[in-house]
This record gives structure tokens, sequence and C-alpha cells, in this order.
């Protein structure tokens, strides 16, 4: 056990269970850090004795490898991209809760961190997406109950998606058919992405024994979601069209074979799926004159033009697979003002003005009649 100053402030530090207990007893006087360090012991010596949970008292970055671990424990649980992901987010968290009592985090740490971030550039997205996994470490370990009421989330941005419109999609599709992009495929990519609203891996993934041409339809392979993994999206004429030109490259695959192969150094897998297309499509995008389109773009693109053509919530999401309340809430306007520029086309050119005149003297005269 040590107490030691850092500054104008006195911390303290012993170990308990196999784990160094370091933090800041918050003052400047030794004599009540002496007391903080006291008061820490007994809260941690309460927990092994029943008094709090045991589990309770863990430093956070114990608590976060040990849900890590759980989850990766859980077979499909996670996927790679997941865990790839919640560990960045984690890696951001530790080094400011790391040293903290899971117990002890206070709704004021958790705005410090907030604010820290923002700081530091991240947008509110990034923070909201580090502060859920901070929940779900403490949610696992029954500390998150007293904390949720005085949390409030950081306001995100409005980025839904952006629709293209008809010249922006044939300058998109012309750039894609570029021969430089031939090795990664761009251009079948971007026609499955402008014609059937699938996210990126889902089509960077996709193996022959999904699609039928024959019968012009598509099953959607493991997704983001439960409720869009296996999905079956019909194809139009332009989209079987140009599967089977690109089909006709590959005459010995096999129904395991992914449809856009690994593709390293002129040499081609078809056993595993094209690794990325990423460089390729900002490269095209740019020469598109579309600077910053994201793929995923092209999904909303698509739903945008089904709201716009009148297509029911049920039908988009049959083909969309989950869509958040925030764009069902967007797509449902766009088919109101699809609607109502539908009726304004037909609307009467001319009204009588004979029949309203009367219709107000009946009227004037009903009332008088009352007085």
């Amino acid at each position: 056990m040590s107490i030691y100053r850092r500054g104008r402030m006195w911390w303290f530090s012993f170990q308990f269970k196999g784990q160094k207990i370091q933090e800041s007893a918050m003052t400047t006087s030794k004599s009540v850090a002496r007391d903080a360090q006291r008061n820490r012991r007994r809260e941690l010596e309460e927990g092994v004795n029943g008094i709090r949970r045991e589990e309770r008292a863990l430093l956070f970055s114990t608590a976060a490898e040990k849900w890590l671990a759980v989850g990766k424990g859980k077979r499909g649980e996670w996927s790679a991209n997941t865990l790839t992901l919640y560990k960045l987010c984690l890696s951001h968290l530790k080094p400011f809760f790391g040293g903290k009592l899971i117990f002890n985090i206070e709704p004021g740490d958790i705005e410090v961190y907030q604010r820290a971030r923002r700081r530091e550039g991240a947008s509110g997205r990034t923070v909201n997406m580090e502060t859920s996994i901070l929940r779900q470490v403490l949610k696992k370990h029954k500390c998150w109950t007293r904390l949720g009421g005085d949390f409030k989330p950081e306001a995100e941005r409005e980025n839904i998606g952006r629709a293209l419109s008809d010249e922006q999609e044939k300058k998109l599709l012309k750039a894609a058919a570029s021969r430089k992009y031939g090795d990664v495929a761009l251009y079948p990519i971007v026609v499955l992405g402008l014609n059937t609203a699938m996210r990126r891996d889902e089509v960077r993934k996709l193996q022959w024994k999904q699609v039928s041409l024959e019968g012009h339809t598509l099953a959607v392979g493991k997704a983001k979601t439960q409720g869009s993994t296996g999905r079956r999206i019909p194809l139009n004429s332009t989209t079987v069209a140009v599967l089977e030109m690109w089909q006709s490259r590959f005459p010995h695959a096999k129904p395991e074979h992914y449809i856009f192969p690994a593709n390293e150094h002129h040499h081609t897998d078809p056993t595993r799926p094209l690794r990325s297309f990423r460089t390729a499509w900002r490269a095209a995008t740019r020469e598109a004159g579309l600077p910053g389109l994201r793929f995923h773009d092209l999904r909303h693109h698509v739903i945008t033009k089904l709201a716009e053509g009148l297509a029911s919530e049920q039908t988009i999401m049959a083909i969309a697979g989950h869509l958040s309340k925030r764009m069902l809430e967007r797509y449902s306007h766009i088919r109101m003002e699809a609607k109502r520029k539908a009726l304004d086309a037909i609307a009467t050119e001319e009204i009588d003005a004979g029949y309203l005149q009367k219709s107000l003297q009946s009227e004037d005269r009903g009332k008088r009649a009352i007085q």
C-alpha cells in the first residue's frame, strides 16, 4: 500500500486479489487520502464477503476483457468486423475508465469522457458507439441501472444516406465499367448495388449457389441483422444480364465459389471472397464527380426509388431487409410526396365558381334563419 502525490493531488495504490488498484483520492490532504484508501479497500473486502457482489469489485479494464471473452466464446455471436469495432471502442474507453472500479463509475465520469472525445474530434455517432460498449460492459455486471436515468447520448448528425439523380447514376456506371477496375469486378458490384439494395458485405460474399439466373432470384447470405439474413430478392433483367456476362468468365465455377473472388497479384482464388474494393470504389466515384459517395448510399438510392414508385413498406423491407425506425419515417414521407404528386397531376383544372357562390349564399340564408 502506498500514498503519493501527482501535482497537488494525492493518489493511493494497493494490490487486491491480484489486481493493482490505483486511483486519485481527489484531495490535497494526505490524511484524507489515507482515509480514502482505507474506505476503498473496505469496499473491496465487503464485495469478497458478500456484502457487495464480488463481480462488481472489478476494474473496468478487467470487466471489459471478461465481457469481450464471453462474446467471442459464443459461436456465431460476433463477426470479425464486429469484434474489430468493439476492440477499437475499448481502446478509447480503457485509458479513461480502465483504472476505475465498475461500481464507482458515475454519470459525471461519462459526461467528462463524452466532452473529452468531442474535443479530440470524434463525431457524435462515434462517441455513442463507445458509450454503448461501456453500457454493455456495466450492464453485464449489473452496474448500469443506477446510471441509465442520468445518461444522455450525444446528438448525431443526420446521415441516413443520399440518392442519386439519373445523370449521376449513369456517370457512376460509366466510371465503374473502366478496364482499370476489372480485377475487382467493380462494374457488376455497382450494378448489384444499384438494383438490389444489398449491403457491401452481402454483395462481396455472394456465392454462385445463392443466385438463380434462370429463376431471376437471389438469396442473401449472412447479413448484418437476423431479419436481413436469407431474404430473397428478385433480379431485374439488367442485373441478370450483367451476372450472366460475369459468369462467362468462370466456366468452371462451382456452387460454393464466390461470385467476386479474391484476386491478389493477378491470381484468382474462387474459394475466398474479394477482400475489399474500397480503393477502386473511391477512385471511380471521384472520376464520376461523386467524391465521398459511400457504397451504402446505393442502398438508400434504391429504397428511395422504390418509395417514389409507391412500393409498400412491406415490399421495401422484403427487398432491403431490416430498416431503422428513422429510415422508415423518411421513406414514408417520400411515398406520401409521391402520392401527392400523382394526385396533383390528375387534379380537376377548373372549379365551378357558380356552384361555390350558390353554396355560400345558401349557408348565409341558413344562418339568418336560425337567428
